[in-house]
Order: structure tokens, then sequence, then C-alpha cells
């Protein structure tokens, strides 16, 4: 009965352990009950310029750059998370990465060097629920991590 109730506790810990907060499904929740920001910039496109439009993604500047070329590659459709994706948006997300390749090119980093990032749900920082690449180049762009982490069951 102790093994059972052992296992029992730690399946809930381990899943609680990777779970999202109640306050960001909360967040997440309210954000997916509106139109996305990108919708907007989407529909009404006079009020951001849009770089990039091949019909199903649109490509612009972020509100706040974090390198010399920063770009946000947007699926016209809203698909919340990576975790939403379904076979018949395939065609979607080949797309995001042939603009990046695309933009890339465009904006001469394409030799140099970029990074492609995309953010799934709390732990990633996800904080916009519609689906969007960033294309970051212009500059030696360091780790992607802080190249802290130490895996305990290696040491």
């Amino acid at each position: 009965m102790f093994r059972y109730l052992a296992i029992a506790l730690s399946v809930f810990v381990a899943a609680s352990i990777h779970a999202q907060s109640t306050e960001y499904i909360t967040k997440k929740k309210q954000k997916l009950s509106r139109p996305s920001p990108f919708e907007n910039i989407i529909s009404d496109s006079t009020s951001r310029e849009l770089i990039y439009d091949d019909g199903l993604v649109v490509a612009f500047e972020p509100l706040r750059k974090q390198a010399p070329v920063h770009l946000l590659i947007v699926p016209k459709k809203r698909i919340p998370t990576i975790n939403d994706l379904n076979m018949a948006d395939s065609q979607i997300i080949s797309r995001l990465f042939l603009a990046a390749r695309a933009l890339a090119a465009q904006y001469k980093i394409d030799e140099s060097g970029y990074r492609l990032a995309l953010n799934t749900n709390e732990d990633a920082g996800q904080s916009v629920f519609h689906i969007h690449m960033h294309l970051l180049g212009g500059m030696k762009l360091g780790p992607m991590m802080s190249q802290t982490y130490q895996d305990k069951e290696k040491e």
C-alpha cells in the first residue's frame, strides 16, 4: 500500500514541477479570449510596416529590438502555441522557415549567421499566444542559454 502511495505521490510531484503556474494559466486564458496583438497588426498593416507578406506569413520589426536585425515572422492564422500545431499547419510552419531564409538574405546576415527562436509556454517565456519566430542577427549573439545548467545525474 505504502509503495503505491509513494509512486502516486512521485507522479503528482513530477507532473506539478513541469506544469504551468496558476497565474500563467489565468493570463493565458485572458489573452486567448481576445485577438492577439499580431492579429491586430496583420488586419491593420498600416499601423505597422510589414516587411514581408507571402499570403500565409508576415514579418515586421518588434517594438523592442534585441539585435541589429530582429524581425518577427508570424503566421496569419492564429495558432496559440507549437503544442497546438497539427498536420494541416505544416505548410504554414515551412513558410516560417522559408521566410526566415529569405529575410536573412535580404538583411545580409545569411552568411555571417543568425538565430531563429520560437518560445512555447511559461518556462520559455511565451507571452503572446500566437506562434511567431524571432529572426535575430547582425552581431555575435553568444550562447542561447546562460550555460549554467548542470546535469545533477552526470556529476
